[in-house]
C-alpha cells in the first residue's frame, strides 16, 4: 500500500474524521480527553482501545502526531499529508478550451 492509499483508508473512517476535527479544534489531547470530547460532542461510545487503534492508523499516515510526557501521551493534528491530495488534484488544472 503506498503512502497515498495509506491516508485515504485513514480519511474513509467517520470516527477517525471525527478525531480529527477534534483534534484541529484542540490539539494536544490525551486519549481520555478525545473519548470524551467523541461522546460528548458526537455520541461515539467506542471504546478506549478502538481510540487508540484509530490514532495509531491516523498516525501511520502521518495524519496526528504524538509525544509523551511523564505518563501521558498528548496527540495533536499534522495536515501535511493533506498537502499530496491538494498537489495531485488541485494545482493541476485542466486548460480550457477556447
Amino acid at each position: 500500500m503506498d503512502d497515498g492509499d495509506v491516508l485515504f483508508k485513514a480519511l474513509a473512517d467517520p470516527t477517525r474524521r471525527r478525531i480529527l476535527d477534534e483534534l484541529s479544534d484542540r490539539g494536544d489531547q490525551t486519549l481520555f480527553e478525545i473519548c470524551n470530547r467523541l461522546i460528548a460532542r458526537h455520541g461515539i461510545a467506542s471504546s478506549r482501545q478502538a481510540i487508540s487503534q484509530h490514532l495509531e492508523l491516523l498516525e501511520a499516515a502521518g495524519l496526528v502526531v504524538s509525544r509523551r510526557e511523564g505518563r501521558y501521551k498528548f496527540h495533536s493534528v499534522d495536515p501535511t499529508p493533506l498537502d499530496t491530495i491538494v498537489e495531485r488534484w488541485l494545482t493541476r488544472r485542466p486548460k480550457e478550451s477556447p
